[in-house]
């Protein structure tokens, strides 16, 4: 996935560790792109440290790949609703 620098322990634990890499990065999101990242979000739903994955992406702002289950797409929508939420407390 990334490189380790800044992520932490809580990277030795992940569920992607043992998996191709080249997974969580498909080349697509239509087609045969769709079976590609529905694998690696079933690897993501096994993952102890989900929550914690997806929260460096977010906060590293990665942008590629699939990361604590969410694609790019996905953690951009979270991401615009975290601003809103903000704005509107």
């Amino acid at each position: 996935m990334a490189t380790k620098a800044g992520i932490g322990d809580w990277w030795e634990l992940a569920a992607c560790q043992t998996a191709d890499p080249d997974l969580f990065f498909p080349v697509a999101t239509a087609g045969v792109g769709l079976i590609d990242i529905s694998r690696a979000k079933a690897v993501c739903r096994r993952c102890a440290i989900r929550q914690q994955c997806l929260d460096y992406a977010l906060a590293t702002g990665q942008p590629h790949g699939i990361w604590g289950g969410a694609t790019e797409d996905e953690r951009r929508a979270i991401a615009a609703q975290k601003r809103l939420a903000q704005r509107v407390s």
